[in-house]
């Protein structure tokens, strides 16, 4: 079925507040997702929302929970989640963080007792919106084991990236540190669908197209040794300089037991004319311009901003199983 983004807000924003979510995280979380939906990211978006609805009603998160923030160093601000949900810890980095670099030249918000950062392009975007470069790094449960291993100990741990560009679009890098976003792998066992057998391994270490057994053993890294070394970077930058807890400390985002996941996440936001004084935009849009000139290269987060605008004419088709399971918990 088809909706716009706003109805499609309302549905789920309207969900969480039936299950106790208070109003303006709800509508925080429903953006969130939604926007992760029409950036066709599904396994971010509207596929969560059962997972969310089922955490809150154990507790596993607060959903009545609002974020704290401190300047605990000029140009460090610190903000507990406090064991809620992700997207209003992030909304208020993304509200008080850009200040405090434009003053400082670079800032870092360090996020503590979080929860799934979503989509991160979606936030880095909102930095390079005010004219900032910023990057973020998430730490997530543990579901990747480090090179050579079979135990999982690091989280699939993305990072993003994104820098303004004079007169275009930004350019926007996503990333997950495993070959694939585990939410492709929890997508593809909720279709009960194969995954490419490079993916993952099971519980044995071997590689597996099981998307199910996937989920119970680790995921393949990126890069393979290279992948699992920039994963405990990761580690340390998201949980280890927040006070979160590490990946193998943390709970499942994928179901209602257990305690609160409690997880880190690192921004760091730079104005880019901190250094040079003026111009840096321009200079990177030379750059963006001299990428693009070759037939078949596409300039990273055009595409999810692509899709975006034409969601926001369109529409996005929520598949009726999804809707379905939105409906359930009404």
């Amino acid at each position: 079925m088809i909706f716009s983004l706003t109805d499609a807000e309302d549905l789920v924003a309207s969900t969480f507040v039936h299950n106790a979510v208070e109003a303006s995280v709800a509508a925080s979380v429903a953006h969130a997702l939604v926007q992760a939906e029409a950036a066709g990211q599904s396994g971010h978006g509207l596929r969560r929302v059962p997972a969310y609805t089922k955490q809150v009603r154990t507790g596993k998160v607060d959903g009545r929970a609002k974020p704290s923030a401190r300047l605990q160093k000029p140009g460090v601000l610190a903000i507990d989640a406090m064991h809620g949900f992700a997207y209003p810890a992030l909304d208020l980095a993304v509200e008080r963080l850009p200040g405090i670099a434009r003053t400082q030249g670079i800032a870092a918000a360090a996020i503590t007792r979080s929860h799934h950062a979503g989509v991160m392009a979606l936030t880095v975007e909102r930095f390079a919106d005010q004219g900032l470069v910023a990057m973020m790094f998430a730490n997530a449960p543990a579901a990747m084991a480090p090179w050579g291993g079979r135990k999982p100990l690091y989280g699939t741990n993305p990072i993003a990236f994104a820098v303004p560009v004079a007169g275009a679009d930004p350019l926007v890098i996503d990333l997950a540190l495993s070959k694939v976003a585990r939410g492709k792998v929890m997508e593809a066992a909720q279709k009960n669908v194969a995954i490419p057998a490079d993916w993952a391994f099971d519980v044995e270490g071997n590689p597996t197209a099981n998307a199910k057994d996937a989920l119970k053993g680790t995921m393949a890294p990126a890069g393979d040794a290279k992948g699992a070394a920039l994963a405990l970077m990761v580690e340390v930058l998201a949980a280890g300089l927040t006070g979160a807890s590490f990946s193998y400390q943390s709970s499942s985002l994928f179901d209602a037991e257990g305690p609160p996941p409690a997880l880190g996440h690192m921004i760091i936001a730079i104005d880019p004319d901190a250094a040079t004084g003026a111009g840096t935009s321009g200079r990177l849009a030379e750059l963006a311009e001299e990428i693009g000139r070759e037939d078949g290269v596409r300039l990273p987060g055009r595409r999810g901003l692509g899709l975006r605008r034409q969601a926001a004419d369109s529409g996005i088709d929520i598949p009726a199983d999804v809707l379905d399971a939105i409906e359930a918990l009404r």
